[in-house]
């Protein structure tokens, strides 16, 4: 059984146009044993997530060039990034857009200003979620690996 400490660390990106926001969510999750980048733009993020690959993305709304219900929907639409773990952070505080970002993708959601208790717990059950679905995917592969030789015999 993998540790605790396996099932709660990962790569996060951090996707804010605002660098003080970017700033205190990395302080936040500092000493937790992440690896972080950033993205100041909807199109960085899209990019920063090629070549990062994260497990997470904490993702503002608000943002230029694309905003991140475009950025969360077009990851969730790619089949080669739908299953990273989008946190929506906003200041908008009106239910359709908490609903709207759930239309998009968002596997949760968090308003500002973000608290940093909040914000740990809520990476560390959705980091967890994510290592549990990656090890189920794991174990399926190899049953149907061991499935299909026996069938061969």
């Amino acid at each position: 059984m993998p540790s605790d400490s396996l099932t709660t660390t990962g790569k996060i990106l951090i996707a804010d146009d605002n660098h003080q926001n970017c700033e205190l969510i990395d302080a936040y999750l500092s000493g937790e044993d992440h690896q972080i980048e950033m993205a100041h733009d909807g199109k960085d993020t899209l990019t920063k997530v090629e070549s990062f690959q994260p497990d997470l993305i904490v993702l503002d709304i608000m943002m230029p060039k694309l905003s991140g219900y475009e950025v969360c929907q077009q990851l969730k639409q790619n089949p080669k990034t739908s299953k990273i773990l989008i946190l929506m952070v906003t200041a908008l505080k009106d239910t359709g857009d908490i609903e709207r970002a759930v239309e998009a993708g968002a596997d949760d959601f968090l308003t500002k200003p973000v608290h940093r208790l909040e914000l740990v717990t809520r990476v560390k059950s959705l980091l967890k979620v994510r290592h549990l679905e990656s090890e189920r995917d794991r174990l399926l592969a190899y049953v149907e690996e061991v499935e299909s030789r026996q069938g061969a015999r």
